[in-house]
């Protein structure tokens, strides 16, 4: 399971499980909050109600009080209210009065009068001057039938004479605890769809930063041009700088290691070369043996200079991870600055160069490319036989521009196809010298820092083609 995903579905999950708890114990609450609320309407209700009928009672004359009168009418009106959008459309109150001894003497509803409700709770511990509620099943076998009674004590000075309920079914207020539930799940749902965006938010941020060091680290592997991604300052961006450090350092080492090895074998040819010469020149020689000996010096040390010069160009493009510069530079100029370059050259050999371009425009180091196509065409030359005509085609490809170069030399061996790219490997020219090999690596570095390629193939009828190819600007 990728990281990504790991990270998702934990985030999920945790703030899930929160989620799930706290809609869990709100939506739980919801009902005894409601149900505490309405028992506190009902303890001021009977209190007030209560002292009201206290003087009624004491005197005998409580079928004369009003509440006594009026209360069986007023539960029978109907109503027309609606109370944040649930309608009441009539009054659930159900008030009765029990004399000291617990027996009914009014009842709201007409049907308990002269019942015995001593032993009922609201009323038992209400006369014992404690505080008398009960919730009782209007239905047994009902649980959503449960009725709230609240008494409250009807007294003579200090004595209690007797006992007023307030009673209102718990069904009323369902309504309201059944909404505010529904509301709580569906913020909560809200809450959850939110957690679920900002866990992928989250999720996509972390794994897009892993997988730039991803990406990067693979190309690194893969020896391609590589610069380190802008990866911020977090603990991600501190592990890809300290990846880049220890690349260098190893890249570092192994290069200057092996361009010893191979510079040290380079050169022992050309020194060897110098040093016969240089004993031959002690000893007593014709004038013509001499001016051998010494051009063969001059042509070894020449020689010398060439690799060193060509080497220190390939380094810089080597540990070049991008280009220092960007400008336009268009195929037309790059084709006018290879015909003045090698001008002499091409007169010397009596070669041509036929251009065929369209006129292009590439982003790149201007430098660079002239560099990398000279060296192009310094080895066309050399592989080229003398009178014949070498083409430089520049074209579009896709988005690319495909610099293509050919000759009608010899072409590319089989065995060595897969080695002209390496540093060092020259194959033997027409002439039977030998070049520093280093002309190639240069253009295919030049052509990673473009973000391009390069190639070189067989062409048909005889020679070799080299196909730069660079993106378009």
């Amino acid at each position: 399971m990728k990281i990504g995903l790991r990270i998702l579905l934990g985030y999920f999950l945790l703030m899930g499980l929160v989620a799930w708890f706290v809609l869990n114990v709100f939506a739980q609450e919801i009902k005894p909050g409601v149900r505490g609320t309405l028992e506190d309407t009902l303890v001021d209700t009977s209190q007030l109600l209560a002292a009201l009928i206290s003087d009624d009672l004491k005197a005998g004359r409580l079928h004369e009080s009003a509440l006594v009168t009026r209360m069986p009418q007023s539960t029978r009106h109907s109503l027309d209210v609606s109370i944040s959008g649930i309608a009441k459309a009539s009054l659930d109150y159900r008030v009765y009065v029990t004399d000291g001894k617990g027996i009914v003497q009014f009842d709201s509803t007409g049907r308990d009068v002269g019942k015995d409700y001593s032993r009922w709770n609201d009323v038992y511990l209400t006369l014992r001057g404690k505080y008398g509620a009960r919730s009782t099943r209007a239905n047994t076998y009902d649980e959503n039938s449960t009725v709230m009674y609240v008494a409250a004590p009807i007294r003579d000075g200090d004595r209690i004479i007797g006992v007023l309920t307030v009673a209102k079914p718990n069904a009323t207020v369902q309504p309201f605890v059944e909404r505010s539930q529904q509301r709580i799940l569906r913020q909560g749902a809200v809450l959850l769809a939110v957690s679920l965006l900002i866990s992928l938010a989250f999720a996509w941020w972390l794994t897009h930063s892993v997988r730039r060091l991803q990406r990067y680290v693979s190309a690194v592997e893969a020896g391609k041009k590589a610069v380190l991604p802008q990866l911020g300052n977090d603990e991600i961006g501190a592990l890809g700088r300290a990846l880049e450090g220890m690349r260098h350092k190893l890249e570092g080492k192994e290069y200057v290691e092996e361009l010893m090895h191979t510079l040290a074998h380079e050169l022992k040819s050309p020194i060897a070369a110098i040093q016969g010469s240089a004993e031959l020149l002690q000893e007593e020689m014709p004038e013509e043996q001499r001016r051998h000996f010494l051009a063969n010096i001059l042509e070894q040390n020449d020689r010398q200079k060439q690799l060193i010069d060509k080497l220190l160009a390939l380094i810089k493009v080597e540990k070049q991870q991008r280009l220092a510069t960007r400008q336009p530079v268009t195929t037309g100029e790059l084709a006018a600055w290879l015909r003045a370059d090698f001008a002499s050259r091409l007169a010397a050999r009596n070669l041509a160069l036929e251009i065929r371009i369209d006129e292009l425009v590439l982003m790149g180091d201007a430098l660079l490319l002239r560099q990398a196509l000279g060296n192009l065409l310094d080895n066309a030359i050399d592989f080229a036989p003398a009178g014949s005509t070498l083409t430089l085609d520049a074209s579009r490809s896709g988005e690319c521009v495909l610099v293509t170069l050919c000759d009608r030399g010899s072409g590319i061996p089989d065995y060595a196809r897969q080695r002209i790219f390496d540093r060092f490997y020259s194959l033997p020219r027409a002439d039977g010298a030998k070049s520093t090999g280093l002309g190639l690596p240069f253009v295919r570095e030049v052509a990673l820092l473009h973000g391009g390629s390069v190639e070189v193939i067989n062409r048909d009828g005889g020679g070799a083609c080299a196909q730069l190819r660079l993106p378009l600007a």
